[in-house]
């Protein structure tokens, strides 16, 4: 009976993806949005990284929601793992490489995230990939010196001063009479840094928001490992 089942279940799948694959032209999809943001993005965003159009032009609110999910995330599993302070003083730093190797890469990781938040409307990355940067940045010392600790409410005061100032950004759009998160300012030529209007602002907020919550985030799960 299961086997039967399982094979009128196979037949199934096969005979709806058949008549899906039935109704599209083989090796010519259609990318009518795609199309249409790929032609219309130059001109009314400035960004010459699509996806940024997108993340933060065409769809700024569903990015509002992931930061805001992200921020539920972190927040919870703070309150989950930041009641444990029983540190015994037994920890060992870490070894030669990792002590002074980490001292040595920090700037450049600073260096680096930083770089893709700039850079976000203009190449691949952004404020997601530079803020992981920057928390990575931060939390590298905490491996080496594991008695460490970052300073929790200076990451929660730049948390909530990036979640409003996207917020914000949003709200100047709409008292201009345009659009939540509509990129206001100059465009100026497409392709330079200053670009993009509001968007560089918005990857700004983003990435030290990102940062700043997986840094302490990060810290409270080695706290954790190491008292245990």
């Amino acid at each position: 009976m299961r086997k039967l089942t399982g094979l009128l279940f196979a037949g199934g799948l096969g005979f709806m993806l058949l008549a899906i694959a039935s109704g599209i032209d083989f090796g010519s999809p259609p990318m009518r949005i795609g199309e249409a943001i790929q032609s219309a993005s130059p001109q009314e965003i400035g960004a010459a990284n699509i996806v940024t159009s997108v993340v933060l032009g065409y769809r700024g609110i569903d990015t509002l929601g992931e930061l805001a999910i992200l921020f539920a995330a972190a927040s919870a599993a703070g309150l989950v793992l930041g009641r444990r302070h029983t540190t015994t003083g037994t920890q060992r730093k870490g070894g030669f490489v990792l002590f002074h190797g980490g001292a040595l890469i920090f700037p450049f990781l600073l260096t680096i995230g930083f770089y893709i938040i700039f850079h976000g409307h203009l190449t691949p990355g952004g404020g997601f990939q530079g803020g992981v940067i920057l928390a990575a940045a931060f939390f590298l010392p905490l491996l080496a010196r594991p008695g460490a600790r970052l300073h929790h409410s200076i990451l929660s005061v730049i948390e909530a001063f990036a979640g409003a100032s996207f917020i914000l950004i949003g709200l100047a759009a709409l008292a201009e009479g345009q659009a939540f998160l509509q990129p206001m300012l100059n465009q100026d030529t497409l392709g330079t840094l200053i670009s993009a209007g509001t968007l560089p602002l918005l990857y700004i907020a983003v990435g030290l928001k990102v940062g700043a919550e997986l840094a302490s985030l990060l810290s409270n799960l080695a706290h954790t490992e190491s008292e245990q």
